[in-house]
């Protein structure tokens, strides 16, 4: 199976949401220590939902490509949404079922973003 698909490569060459964001509400970062890709999420949230993310990193185009779709898919979603999306999700919003040498890059961007909402609980605790 093929997963470079004309999306994910199109997603990996100009990927949305590539940036930082200087006035984020949380911001947290995943890395694949096998391979050295590394995801920083920022999330700015207004009225309970995720109003502006942005990413930055360094990895492979798996981990670029899913990154992007992530962010373009999660943004306007509540912060009840996000805490519940799973990778099971994400594989389906991305339309790719990957491998399991590929499953840890796919879910990088999945796990900053998972741990920025798990910070941001904290600061509101």
């Amino acid at each position: 199976m093929n997963i470079y698909t004309d999306n994910l490569i199109d997603n990996y060459t100009n990927p949305r949401n590539y940036g930082v964001m200087h006035e984020s509400d949380t911001s947290s970062e995943a890395e694949n220590v096998s391979c050295g890709d590394l995801i920083k999420m920022q999330i700015k949230i207004k009225g309970g939902k995720l109003k502006r993310i942005k990413f930055t990193g360094e990895g492979c185009a798996v981990a670029i490509a899913c990154s992007s779709i992530l962010t373009e898919h999660i943004t306007n979603k509540s912060i009840a949404y996000a805490k519940r999306f799973s990778y099971k999700n994400l594989e389906k919003i991305i339309g790719i079922e990957f491998t399991s040498s590929r499953i840890k890059c796919a879910n990088l961007g999945l796990e900053a973003l998972k741990s920025s909402l798990k910070l941001l609980t904290k600061k509101d605790s």
